[in-house]
């Protein structure tokens, strides 16, 4: 190969993986001499068994733990702001995030605005004079519940404006977490609409990073195994949600995908980060809705990379239409809506969409460069199609 890159790789995050994995929490805390943690998690968890049996074995371990249940939805800026009062209030000395996306997401800006000074939003990546990300940063652990973002392994936060909806993120690698507990069971829970929703983000994750412009070789053939464990176990964790095997695959595909996204994502994203933003749809099914119709956008630039993606999801006809038909059946099977307008998005938004999705910096990564006129074909195929 020649004019190599210089290029910079990383992939640190001490990870425990397996079912039971949730147990060795309370002894690395105590390890670490940590005697006051905060678990961080949302609303719906706080009321779960999962959650009291968390913190009870916290106690039993000699510690004394609280637990800040203030995360729903789509998180945004002020539940940051109360969590931080949380951690104040009950002298906490670590974190333990406990939940999906949203709640790991606040977890990491929790840990940030403890001893940060200034707004959340002053660190947000690339932002013109942002603040440095120099200060400590407490000790926290990630337990996933959901197999989509891969946050318990990402080094960002994506946060909201509480009033303008628009999605910031907050990036440093000083955000990763200690330590993973990615614990097959703890998703076994999940009602079949999150598991497909979640799953698909996993796997938009995947393709995406495989197809992004950036070289990063490493992440590809992370990546390219990551669509490889979806395509098999995605389709059984929601037929079958006690299927400990295919929990497991698709808990390993989201943290693939969220480590091999460190090579960029692309329209797909740029088109989900709209639709959350303007008709605050769940990331996981924004992506699942729109991935067929987005990576058609794609095809004329990356063919070869189809036809690699092809095989990764074990079809034997490898190539770009045997690809897109295969995202469409895996859609219907699992239950994502085929079209925007199946998904009940309705057209009036799609000014709007086309708006954010080309302030997006996802797309900056897509292998075709795309513009506003290239979002309004997309979106409107994607009503109708």
């Amino acid at each position: 190969m020649t004019d190599t890159p210089l290029s910079r790789f990383a992939f640190p995050t001490e990870i425990h993986f397996g079912n039971g994995a949730r147990h060795q929490v309370a002894p690395r805390l105590d390890a670490e001499g940590l005697r006051r943690p905060l678990i961080v998690t949302d609303k719906a968890l706080a009321a779960l068994p999962l959650t009291k049996d968390l913190a009870a074995s916290l106690a039993a371990a000699g510690l004394t733990p609280a637990t800040f249940d203030g995360v729903w939805g789509n998180p945004v800026a002020s539940q940051v702001t109360a969590g931080v009062k949380a951690y104040a209030a009950h002298g906490a000395d670590g974190i333990v995030g406990l939940g999906g996306g949203a709640a790991l997401d606040v977890a990491k800006a929790i840990a940030l605005m403890v001893n940060h000074p200034g707004a959340l939003f002053d660190y947000e990546d690339e932002l013109p004079g942002a603040r440095a990300i120099d200060r400590p940063i407490p000790f926290w652990v990630a337990l996933p519940t959901t197999a989509g973002t891969g946050s318990e392994v990402g080094r960002s936060a994506v946060i909201s404006d509480d009033d303008t909806h628009v999605k910031k993120i907050i990036f440093s690698p000083r955000l990763l977490a200690k330590v993973v507990y990615a614990d097959p069971e703890l998703t076994v829970g999940l009602p079949a609409a999150v598991t497909a929703a979640t799953g698909m983000d996993a796997l938009t994750h995947n393709v995406e990073a495989f197809l992004a412009r950036a070289y990063h070789p490493i992440c590809e053939g992370i990546a390219l195994e990551g669509v490889h464990l979806a395509a098999f176990h995605l389709p059984r964790a929601v037929a079958t949600p006690e299927d400990l095997e295919a929990r497991a695959g698709m808990l390993m595909s989201s943290m693939m995908g969220a480590i091999a996204f460190q090579k960029g994502l692309g329209i797909v994203h740029s088109s989900a980060h709209a639709l959350g933003t303007v008709c605050n749809m769940h990331h996981g099914l924004a992506n699942g809705v729109m991935i067929d119709h987005a990576l058609r956008l794609n095809v004329d630039a990356v063919g070869d990379k189809f036809r690699r993606l092809a095989q990764a999801a074990g079809l034997t006809d490898p190539g770009a239409p045997a690809f897109f038909a295969w995202l469409e059946r895996l859609k219907a099977r699992i239950g994502i809506p085929a079209t925007l307008t199946a998904a009940g998005v309705s057209r009036d938004h799609l000014s709007a969409l086309v708006d954010v999705a080309v302030a997006d910096g996802c797309h900056q990564n897509n292998p075709r460069p795309c513009n506003r006129d290239d979002f309004q074909t997309l979106f409107e195929k994607a009503f109708s199609s």
